[in-house]
């Protein structure tokens, strides 16, 4: 009879959304394989087999990360509406944000310590904000964007303001009396049409998907 497989992939992704947590609530210095096992009720055996080291679980825990985060981008289809693309990929953002927040602060916040170095990094990590490019550039083609703009600069105006918005939701920081989740696609839209050509507001849709 074969022997039963322990090392899976459900225990490196237990594993990893528990690191994430952690890292999230107390920094990477606070990441103990140890203790990691003891949670995750497996061995540190599993945890050495699965990632070799606490370098190996934080580069296998950013790779995570950028998975799941091009996974969500993928999921947006252009279409003949390229300005209302750009607003989709911003919702989708935040949706992403939202929705891991543990792995959305390993992607985003303090880099230099918790990731890989810029030469390890998978592709998808540095234009991760490429469909946002792609989107504009195609609106500058249609009209809707001023051609007179960078598309770089345009899709990183857009990509900055979506995630100070949600670094002040993540974070606790949200002025007092304002919900960002209340004024988040207004704002996105608001920022859109400043760069639109014709200066008129983009159309609004039922969903993001």
């Amino acid at each position: 009879m074969a022997r039963l497989k322990t090392h899976d992939e459900a225990l490196r992704l237990r594993l990893l959304h528990r690191a994430a947590a952690t890292v999230f609530d107390r920094g990477t210095a606070a990441l103990s394989l140890r203790q990691l096992a003891a949670d995750a009720k497996t061995s540190t055996t599993a945890v050495y087999s699965l990632f070799g080291s606490k370098a190996g679980l934080l580069s296998s825990l950013y790779q995570e990360a950028v998975r799941l985060f091009v996974e969500r981008l993928a999921t947006l289809h252009p279409t003949d509406d390229p300005a209302g693309d750009v607003i989709r990929i911003g919702l989708a953002y935040r949706e992403y944000a939202v929705a891991n927040p543990h792995l959305y602060a390993i992607l985003f916040s303090d880099r230099s310590v918790q990731c890989p170095s810029d030469s390890d990094r998978p592709l998808e990590t540095v234009e991760t904000y490429r469909p946002l490019v792609d989107a504009v550039s195609r609106g500058q083609r249609a009209g809707q964007f001023s051609s007179a703009s960078d598309p770089e600069v345009v899709a990183l105006s857009v990509w900055g303001m979506t995630h100070g918005l949600v670094s002040l939701v993540l974070s606790g920081n949200e002025p007092q009396g304002l919900a960002v989740a209340d004024c988040y696609e207004r704002a996105l839209r608001a920022l859109v049409t400043g760069w639109r050509a014709d200066e008129e507001p983009v159309a609004g849709f039922a969903n993001v998907t």
